[in-house]
């Protein structure tokens, strides 16, 4: 990763690429600095450190902190997220959406790419109106600003934010390097790395003032480390798996020229709906503790319920190993037609070999999906909830993050193939050289 950093550095072309997107993280990093007004940042930040398992807990997670200060870029890019995932939702479910999708072209990708950006602001409303409004009925706001002027400058800021931070996106997209939505919400992620590091540091101190209280973080601490840096690389070695179906396609003789006859494959990845199931359990399960942040404190049965769906209980880590399988299958049912895809094979003339044409090779494909998407989801299942597991057996509230490293590692490998790829396309070897 390093050395291809280096050589693309080296081509000027590309150097202003890498350059445009660092202006543009340099600005994404001033913006989570400035604080919107009316607001009790200190109140805030200690009302949301309370609540990781809440759907504000992860918006703060996505925002690298920003959420927690109430900064100009607080919403960062889930707006954005959630606008994808319902459009590529519905893509599938309204024909129309579908037909504009698959046989549009450049004007239907354009067409889609709009409704993405307006469904992005009507979020964005949404969520500004409800952060303010969970401001003002925690008393998070400063004194004297629980007026329509302090009100409007609230959610205006919030909603302008997000909108410009989906335009930054954009922007990079199409001038900088890799997906800019990607490389954004990986510089809001990387931004929390001092904060964990801090955590770590803490359990050391606390270990070394008093060994006899504290002594188990002396195991614990690098057994954080060693484990982070292990999942890393099994992150690293799952995402370019693939399982490779291979395919033959026959030979047509059209005049003097023959046409076919090659050897290729169907390349089927085994993280194929990469952080997705991820991102769905943990905003479904985090719904309990939201809604027990506007009812208040409660007793009785509802207390118990409450208490098992917190991140710390038993429940909630099954719930949310078997919530990201079913996601997981829920994903490779949106992304592969097997019954298209065989017939796509029979229209070119291709086979799958041992395999006959039609049916069987949908019924082919549809078992070799099943068997590699039960492989990713007890990957990503494991990722994702041996850390909350972890935290529970050990006592400490250190997180590894499995969504946040399946996501920065994810963004770093495909930031560096668009690399590879932009110099192997532009700067590659002729055949006289």
């Amino acid at each position: 990763m390093i050395q291809t950093i280096r050589k693309a550095w080296g081509i000027p072309e590309l150097r202003k690429k890498i350059i445009f997107t660092l202006l543009i993280l340099l600005i994404f990093r001033i913006g989570n600095a400035i604080t919107v007004p009316y607001v009790n940042t200190d109140l805030l930040a200690a009302y949301l450190d309370q609540m990781g398992a809440t759907i504000l807990g992860l918006y703060n997670v996505m925002s690298g902190g920003a959420f927690a200060n109430a900064t100009v870029f607080a919403l960062s890019i889930q707006p954005y997220i959630n606008s994808s995932i319902i459009i590529q939702l519905l893509t599938v479910a309204i024909p129309s959406l579908e037909r504009l999708a698959r046989d549009g072209g450049e004007e239907g990708r354009k067409k889609i790419q709009s409704i993405t950006r307006y469904t992005t602001v009507a979020i964005a409303i949404l969520q500004s109106v409800g952060y303010y409004f969970m401001m003002r009925n925690a008393d998070l706001l400063q004194a004297g600003a629980d007026g329509i002027w302090p009100a409007l400058v609230i959610i205006v800021t919030f909603i302008a934010g997000s909108s410009f931070v989906m335009w930054m996106g954009e922007q990079v997209t199409e001038f900088g390097v890799g997906n800019g939505i990607s490389i954004i919400l990986f510089a809001g992620i990387v931004a929390r790395l001092p904060v964990t590091m801090g955590q770590i540091w803490s359990y050391f101190s606390a270990a070394m003032q008093s060994p006899e209280s504290y002594g188990k973080y002396f195991v614990f601490a690098p057994l954080f480390i060693i484990l982070f840096l292990a999942v890393i690389w099994v992150i690293v070695f799952m995402n370019d798996s693939e399982r490779r179906i291979p395919v033959q396609y026959a030979k047509k003789v059209v005049g003097r020229k023959v046409y076919g006859g090659q050897s290729t494959f169907l390349p089927i990845k085994v993280t194929m709906s990469g952080v997705m199931p991820v991102i769905f359990a943990s905003a479904i399960l985090s719904i309990p503790s939201t809604i027990r942040l506007f009812v208040g404190e409660p007793t009785g049965f509802w207390k118990g319920f409450f208490n098992a769906f917190s991140s710390t209980g038993w429940l909630y880590s099954v719930l949310y190993l078997l919530l990201i399988v079913v996601f997981a299958y829920f994903y490779m049912t949106i992304q592969y037609n097997p019954i298209e895809m065989a017939n796509n094979l029979r229209t070119n003339n291709g086979t799958i070999p041992g395999i006959r044409p039609g049916k069987p090779t949908s019924d082919f494909i549809t078992k070799t999906l099943s068997k590699i998407t039960l492989i990713g989801a007890v990957f990503l299942a494991i990722v994702a909830g041996f850390p909350i597991i972890l935290g529970n057996i050990t006592g400490t509230s250190i997180q590894l993050g499995g969504t946040t490293l399946l996501i920065v590692v994810g963004v770093a490998l495909e930031t560096g193939r668009s690399l590879e790829g932009y110099m192997t396309a532009r700067y590659h070897k002729g055949f006289l050289e």
